[in-house]
């Protein structure tokens, strides 16, 4: 190819540190909860919540986020994307505000749900905006350093979580957001530029509507299942109408003249392939991240703080690798890089398989730097190739896609191991608990926080209970940890048979849709 003159955006890299910004105040908020969920069932340090109120403290942000972000995507690109961004972060400062000195639990889960709206508007503009203002051979690693960003977010949630709880009280893991909004809305305001579809056509009302009721309904559904068990018709009522009205959704793109989604897109490989990849890895890694924790706090015995610091090397890993696999993209080819990260992934979800309640822990750190250098080599190669099948002008689609993918893929992992982890964890603790009171014996087949919640009562029988719900709960962990591998692995395959082996420059990218879809029509 001839060269030619660079058409990227004369500030584009100080705009990439902008929105790197933007990204980690929504990503580092998907974990830094976690942490404070003992303090806040705390009647005198927290709320007071039970259980199933700090399940919704998570999920309420999960379920709004996931189920607009397409919609948000679509929006930002016709309204301008500088401007959703600059909404979205205000909105999510303030929920965060909110959320900081909210006096009871419902009060927290309903500005839990209004974070998830400003998150919604944030997430899909970022890599929107790097689709603009950076010229397509400098596009990848852009991407590299997004996906960087959100690997680092989502390890470092727990340390900054676990560092503010030990100093300060449980708001302090909210308000951390709002000086860091503020920052981020000065910088966009003076650094961004606007961007927007410049053919936008009419709004695709019905097909935005169905979108969003598709996704909540799927996602409420795959929550509360995992939650609460997949035997209760509610739940499969949640997801079977969710998946139908999804299904109706795609029937009226198809038809329609003016497509919020071009669905035709998924018969294109290069788009269809990726989007089903980072599915599959978000779903094995969330999966294994949600029971690393139990493991790490109950069964180790470590500090908030000490567990977030043992995921550190899972960041580390994508900070060194994610910026660099553009450069190993270029040399050999997407298919390449990308099935050598899930083959990376694979291997240390299933070295989980290995560990026990006295494994030195230097080796779960080890594992986490091995899935954070496997992931770091899938997540930009996969994001490239969806932002490639699109214009420029319809950055938002793709970015939306992938992040709905990605979040709702999380959400189902985390449900589906968990419910083997939960499974497996009651049946093999049913019977070394069988003799104990009736509340004792229910609390402690429930969970092993359960289990180490009523241990104080036994006295004497208190080792006993806790080294029975420690080996049942490793048992369980080994099951999950296979199950992630394993949908890994059919990652794996996916890239073998469908991913493209050579980058697309972004010039291209139409052209090649087009008799993409002339073939398959």
């Amino acid at each position: 190819m001839e060269p030619h003159e660079n058409t990227g955006h004369p500030r584009r890299w100080a705009i990439l540190g902008v929105l790197v910004i933007s990204l980690l105040v929504v990503v580092l908020d998907n974990t830094i909860l976690n942490v404070a969920l003992r303090t806040l069932a705390d009647p005198v340090h927290g709320l007071g919540a039970s259980q199933g109120e700090l399940e919704w403290a998570i999920n309420s942000y999960t379920l709004v986020f996931a189920g607009l972000l397409f919609t948000f995507g679509v929006l930002g690109d016709r309204l301008g994307r500088k401007r959703f961004l600059m909404v979205g972060l205000a909105l999510f400062g303030l929920a965060s505000l909110l959320s900081a000195y909210a006096q009871d639990p419902g009060q927290l889960i309903a500005t839990r749900a209004l974070m998830g709206v400003g998150g919604a508007a944030i997430m899909p503009v970022t890599l929107s905006i790097i689709s603009n203002v950076f010229d397509p051979r400098e596009r990848a690693k852009a991407i590299g350093i997004w996906a960087g960003a959100v690997g680092l977010a989502v390890a470092i949630g727990p340390v900054l979580g676990g560092a503010l709880l030990e100093h300060y009280w449980w708001g302090s893991v909210f308000l951390i957001n709002v000086p860091v909004v503020v920052l981020g809305v000065v910088l966009v305001a003076a650094l961004v530029p606007e961007s927007r579809d410049p053919k936008p056509g009419r709004v695709d009302v019905l097909g935005v509507l169905l979108s969003v009721v598709g996704l909540v309904a799927l996602t409420y559904g795959i929550i509360d299942g995992g939650e609460h068990g997949f035997d209760r018709p509610r739940v499969w009522l949640a997801i079977v109408g969710g998946l139908a009205v999804l299904g109706w959704f795609v029937a009226h793109e198809l038809r329609s003249d003016h497509p919020s989604l071009d669905v035709r897109l998924f018969r294109v490989p290069r788009f269809a392939a990726p989007v089903a990849l980072v599915g599959l890895v978000f779903f094995a890694a969330m999966g294994v991240m949600f029971f690393g924790a139990f493991y790490l706090q109950l069964v180790r015995g470590y500090s908030p703080l000490e567990s977030g610091l043992l995921f550190l090397p899972f960041a580390a890993a994508q900070l060194i690798f994610a910026p660099r696999s553009a450069a190993m993209v270029r040399r050999y080819g997407g298919r390449a890089v990308a099935g050598v990260g899930l083959l990376l992934t694979a291997a240390a979800l299933g070295a989980f398989v290995l560990i026990d309640a006295d494994t030195p822990i230097w080796i779960f750190s080890a594992l986490g730097f091995v899935q954070g250098a496997g992931m770091a080599n899938i997540m930009p190669p996969a994001t490239e190739s969806i932002m490639s099948a699109l214009p420029r002008e319809k950055a938002g689609v793709g970015s939306a896609v992938s992040n709905t993918v990605r979040q709702v893929a999380g959400a189902l992992g985390v449900a589906v191991l968990g419910s083997v982890l939960s499974a497996v964890y009651r049946n093999d603790v049913a019977s070394a608990v069988s003799g104990l009171p009736g509340p004792v014996r229910d609390a402690a087949e429930e969970s092993i926080s359960g289990a180490y919640a009523v241990a104080d009562r036994l006295g004497a029988g208190a080792p006993r209970l806790i080294d029975a719900a420690n080996t049942s709960f490793v048992s369980a962990m080994h099951w999950a940890a296979g199950v992630s591998a394993l949908v890994a692995l059919l990652g794996f395959v996916i890239v073998l048979r469908w991913m493209p082996g050579r980058p697309v420059i972004e010039t291209e990218a139409r052209p090649a849709t087009e008799r993409e879809l002339a073939g398959t029509a």
